[in-house]
C-alpha cells in the first residue's frame, strides 16, 4: 500500500483529511512517515549527485579558463616573434575553448538550478515530515492517557467489585449467624418446654396425692 505516488502528493497532501478516512489512523501515519523518509533519502541522494556534476563543471571551468588564458599568451608570443602562422592557430585553440566555456558555463547554471530546485524539495519534504511528526507525537500521547486512564479505571473497577464482594460475604456470614442463633434459641425453647411441662406434672401429681387423703 502507498499513500503518495509522486512527489507533490507529499507536498500538497491534507494529513488530516487522510487520517479522517483511514481506517487505522496510527498504521496511516506510520506509512506516511516511511514514504516520506524514504522519498528524502531519494532526493537528498539526487541532489548529492547533482552537486558533484556542478562541482565538476565548476573545476572544468576553470580548467578551461586557464587554457584560454594561455592560449591566448602563446598568440602574443608567436606574434612578438613574428610568428602570424602559430599565433593564428594559438588563436584557434582559444576559439574551440571559448565555445566549450560557453557550453560549460551553460551546463554549469543548468546543475545549479537542478540543484536549488532539489534543495527546495528536500525543505518541502522536512517540513512535511515535520508536520506527520508533530501529530504522531500528539496521537500516541492521546493514547497513552487513554491507556493510562483504561488502567486506571480498571483498577478502580475492581476495587469497587472487590468490596462489593466483601460486604456480600459480610452479610451472608450475619445470615448464617443469625440462622445459627435461631436454630439454637429454638432448640433451647423447646426443652424449656419439656423441663416446663416436668414442674406441671409433679405439682398435678402431688395434687392427686392430696385428694386422695
Amino acid at each position: 500500500m502507498s499513500v503518495f505516488s509522486r512527489f507533490m502528493d507529499i507536498v500538497n497532501a491534507n494529513i488530516n483529511s487522510i487520517l479522517d478516512k483511514a481506517e487505522d489512523p496510527e498504521k496511516m501515519i506510520k506509512l506516511m512517515i516511511m514514504e516520506m523518509e524514504d522519498t528524502l533519502i531519494e532526493l537528498k541522494t539526487s541532489c548529492a549527485a547533482s552537486m558533484a556534476s556542478e562541482k565538476r563543471a565548476e573545476n572544468k571551468i576553470k580548467e578551461i579558463e586557464l587554457a584560454i588564458s594561455r592560449w591566448e599568451s602563446r598568440a602574443m608570443l608567436a606574434i612578438e616573434k613574428n610568428r602570424d602562422d602559430l599565433a593564428k592557430e594559438a588563436l584557434l585553440e582559444k576559439k574551440k575553448l571559448v565555445s566549450n566555456l560557453d557550453k560549460k558555463s551553460k551546463e554549469l547554471n543548468s546543475l545549479k538550478e537542478i540543484v536549488k530546485v532539489s534543495k527546495d524539495e528536500i525543505s518541502q519534504v522536512e517540513e512535511k515530515l515535520r508536520s506527520v511528526n508533530s501529530k504522531y507525537t500528539v496521537m500516541k500521547e492521546r493514547a497513552k492517557r487513554a491507556e493510562e486512564e483504561r488502567k486506571a479505571q480498571d483498577v478502580i473497577n475492581r476495587t469497587k467489585a472487590t468490596n462489593f464482594d466483601f460486604m456480600e460475604d459480610k452479610i451472608n456470614r450475619m445470615e448464617a449467624m443469625n440462622d445459627l442463633n435461631n436454630t439454637y434459641d429454638d432448640l433451647d425453647k423447646k426443652f424449656q418446654d419439656l423441663e416446663g411441662m416436668d414442674d406441671i406434672d409433679k405439682e398435678l401429681e402431688e395434687l392427686r396425692k392430696r385428694l386422695e387423703k
